[in-house]
């Protein structure tokens, strides 16, 4: 697992089977982005079997075939669609066709598990919505940097048992490193990645419903800019908002592709949590100039101040849960309304998005 580079960021736990062998079987379709790795590992670390892969690429089939040796190769998305055993269909496609590819699968009876974002257009998503409803199928997202990340998992389990009170304001920090000559050519098409508010943003916003405990939200600013990539005029390399929710929780994130070469993982991103009785801190990925090691939580409450690094301890309780979910049309996991909540928050913030391009820059 390479953790300078956060497309192929995959992390990986010790298997907890929620299920036995041939119970819950999937299949990855759309190797566009290298969280299909991640995606996967959760799910068969959960006890999935990944019964096919598809993607018109003959060596992203190649590269996933070495990961997963166990896989069969399907002729076409068809082939998979219309296999009778596969309950959940996992997909990275490229972000602009992760929608229409999700009407697809559910119509064909099949839960569906993008990669963030869910959406690039709102009529992305409420197509999706309807054809959710009518299927009565699951339109799921890796919302990776919760749900993939034990700081986080700890965090939310912190929160839950009141370690800090009523949760009141977020921060969010989302920097990732760019490495462009590694990216595919629509990772700087405007009209296919959905800008950055649309993209990493995502992440942040959804953190901001879980922890802030908020149904709904609205959007207050947000902005835009490419600031230093002229060769690339259609990449936004940062973006930030701020929110408001429901029962008055705010939050304010920020988000960018200005990590610098010198840091030991792809981005030093944080979360810092106020509630009424204390506050948290997540160092996500690294504690600067001190430990490269993933996983760090601080938290100040009543009885003193706190820490713990987590990796390894916490493990990711999603996948499971996903997966029991599908199989008894529960919501312990993650709600549909959750997740649909966080992609039109994403998609409204990107699109009320103040552009603070210079001019030279555009």
């Amino acid at each position: 697992m390479s953790r300078k580079d956060g497309m192929n960021y995959a992390p990986k736990h010790e298997a907890k089977p929620v299920v036995g062998p041939g119970e819950f079987v999937i299949a990855a379709i759309a190797l566009d982005h290298g969280h299909i790795y991640g995606m996967c590992n959760g799910l068969v670390e959960a006890g999935a079997q990944l019964k096919w892969v598809y993607d018109p690429d003959p060596e992203k089939v190649k590269a996933f075939i070495a990961a997963y040796p166990e896989v069969q190769v399907a002729r076409s998305a068809e082939e998979v669609l219309e296999d009778p055993e596969v309950r959940l269909v996992a997909a990275a496609a490229v972000p602009s066709e992760r929608g229409p590819l999700g009407l697809r699968v559910m119509a064909h009876g099949k839960d569906y598990f993008t990669d963030k974002a869910p959406f690039t257009a709102m009529e992305q998503l409420e197509a999706a919505w309807l054809q959710s409803e009518k299927t009565k199928r699951k339109y799921m997202c890796y919302f990776s940097e919760r749900l993939h990340v034990e700081s986080a998992v700890y965090a939310g389990q912190l929160i839950r048992q009141g370690a800090i009170g009523r949760v009141l304001q977020l921060i969010g920090m989302g920097p990732h490193r760019l490495n462009a000559p590694s990216r595919p050519e629509w990772f700087f098409q405007r009209e296919k990645y959905g800008g950055i508010l649309c993209d990493i943003g995502s992440h942040q916003i959804e953190q901001f419903l879980y922890y802030g405990n908020c149904r709904d939200a609205k959007v207050l600013h947000s902005k835009v800019a490419n600031y230093n990539n002229a060769a690339y005029p259609e990449l936004e390399d940062f973006g930030d908002a701020t929110l408001v929710g429901d029962n008055g929780t705010t939050q304010y994130f920020r988000v960018d592709w200005f990590t610098p070469a010198g840091l030991g993982t792809w981005g030093d991103g944080r979360t810092i949590i106020m509630g009424t009785e204390g506050y948290m801190e997540l160092r996500k990925y690294s504690d600067i100039a001190r430990s490269n090691t993933p996983d760090h939580v601080f938290w100040v409450d009543g009885q003193g101040e706190h820490y713990e690094q987590v990796a390894g301890k916490v493990g990711f309780p999603f996948f499971g849960e996903l997966i029991l979910d599908c199989l008894e049309r529960t919501e312990l996991a993650m709600t549909q309304a959750h997740v649909f909540k966080a992609a039109e928050l994403c998609l409204t913030a990107q699109s009320q998005a103040l552009n603070l391009t210079p001019d030279i820059l555009r």
